[in-house]
């Protein structure tokens, strides 16, 4: 009962062929509540009337029994859901959500690299040395991997900038690791009560781009059985 949609981007062997692509994937769960997620269907570009589209040809049974839709932070898939699926309930994918978050620590890490050093990040710079370990969950560091983000900050983010962009993307992923959804979904209503006002830029536009989604950013951290279904688009 939960459609998943998401864009891929391929290379065509032939020039001029549309690049983009909207997949269509059947995330229903078993009755183990076990995901085995299931490729639908492959429409070319990566619009909302690409989407109306392929929903509009689809029978009244499948779209009847549609109950969930997972998608990612476009309105054009927003738009095809409102008119096509009125009934199903949206959600904001984890996986794009947490995606946002990791974007928002790369721009702060390079911007902060760019005022401190006055050019990009090399390979023996403090923050450059730590950029994939700021991509991660803390909760899968080890303690030396901790040590190391640690003092990449502090030799490397005199404003604290990066540190503050870091903090705020654990809060983010931490709306969909909480121990039960009440929990997550209290979470994602601090970070929408908090980002926006953040000093922080980056963080800042982040916050206002999930407060545009508040409703199924919401639904999203409550509900953690829905996802886009990504990683098997990208096989």
């Amino acid at each position: 009962d939960t459609l998943g949609v998401d864009e891929h981007i391929w290379r065509p062997r032939h020039r001029g062929a549309d690049r983009a692509v909207t997949a269509m994937v059947d995330l229903t769960r078993d009755q183990h509540g076990q995901l085995h997620a299931r490729l639908l269907d492959v429409v070319p570009g990566r619009s909302g009337t690409a989407y109306a589209a392929w929903l509009a040809r689809q029978d009244t049974q499948f779209r009847a029994g549609v109950k969930h839709a997972a998608l990612d932070p476009f309105r054009g898939y927003a738009n095809a859901l409102r008119d096509e699926l009125p009934d199903a309930v949206a959600v904001l994918d984890a996986f794009h959500v947490v995606k946002l978050g990791t974007q928002v620590v790369d721009e702060v890490r390079r911007r902060c690299q760019q005022n401190t050093l006055g050019r990009r990040g090399h390979k023996d710079d403090p923050l450059y040395k730590i950029r994939g370990l700021l991509r991660h969950g803390r909760e899968h560091l080890t303690p030396t991997q901790i040590a190391r983000v640690q003092a990449g900050l502090a030799a490397g983010d005199p404003t604290d900038a990066v540190a503050v962009a870091w903090s705020c993307y654990q809060q983010l992923r931490s709306a969909y690791t909480a121990t039960n959804p009440a929990t997550g979904r209290q979470v994602a209503e601090q970070v929408l009560a908090s980002f926006p006002s953040c000093p922080i830029p980056e963080v800042a536009r982040l916050g206002r781009t999930l407060r545009a989604w508040r409703t199924q950013l919401l639904v999203s951290a409550y509900d953690l059985t829905c996802c886009s279904g990504y990683g098997l688009m990208c096989r």
